[in-house]
């Protein structure tokens, strides 16, 4: 009796490909910018973090298409989420008016400034009379990811609904530091407490990030998260 042996393939994840290559190029650039200057890897963890915010949020931009609607809505969609954008930024200290202190800005600090730091840390700030923008890389590309997921949400039936409240959450990720440093000076007699939250900033504001894409993208307890979700398995 001939007996017949099938062999079951798994299917490679959609991105799975891309995903590799970027993680394989951003270990080669952290390995080279620690091979070519005197930096020291002191927290590991922070060296990674720029590439979890920059490959979480670009895999779910990836995953996420466009839903089709009118001109209008992709207008109204559109605005919403550059308003977003710049109120992530300007919340994370990136974007911001000069003017209007009590003070003049000096002028040694106007123009353009180059900050060193391991791959996704390098910043690069330019400082006028009248605005300032601040280029941090992962935070920026993590931004404009999220405005991505919020402008694809608002263009959703279910996420025109949602995206006040997933909004709210996706401002913790830049908005924690600003708060708990506020609660530090607040509250003199915890300041050892504060101190120690103040110090993991960088962790939960990276765990905010990611609960706020995977809401973004998942959006959980919406009538077409069931459809869009079982049609995606069946492909």
């Amino acid at each position: 009796m001939a007996q017949s042996t099938r062999t079951t393939e798994w299917p490679w994840p959609t991105g799975a490909g891309p995903l590799a290559a970027a993680i394989a190029l951003e270990g080669a650039l952290v390995v080279g910018y620690f091979l070519a200057t005197p930096g020291d890897v002191t927290v590991p963890r922070y060296v990674l973090y720029p590439f979890v915010w920059i490959n979480a949020v670009l895999v779910a931009a990836w995953r996420t298409p466009i839903p089709s609607a009118s001109r209008r809505r992709h207008l109204v969609a559109g605005a919403l989420a550059a308003v977003y954008f710049l109120l992530l930024a300007n919340w994370a200290g990136l974007i911001g008016l000069t003017v209007g202190g009590h003070h003049p800005i000096p002028e040694s600090v106007l123009g353009v400034t180059v900050g060193s730091g391991s791959p996704g840390w390098g910043r690069v700030r330019v400082i006028t009379r009248v605005f300032y923008v601040s280029f941090v890389p992962y935070r920026v590309i993590g931004y404009l990811g999220l405005t991505y997921l919020v402008y694809a949400a608002v263009l959703d039936a279910s996420g025109a609904v949602a995206s006040g409240a997933l909004g709210l959450v996706s401002c913790l990720s830049c908005s924690f530091p600003i708060v708990a440093s506020f609660a530090t000076g607040l509250l003199g007699g915890m300041v050892t407490l504060m101190s120690t939250v103040v110090a993991y900033s960088i962790d939960i504001s990276t765990v905010a990030f990611l609960a706020s894409v995977a809401l973004l993208y998942w959006r959980p307890g919406f009538p077409l998260f069931a459809v869009d979700r079982a049609d995606e398995s069946g492909d």
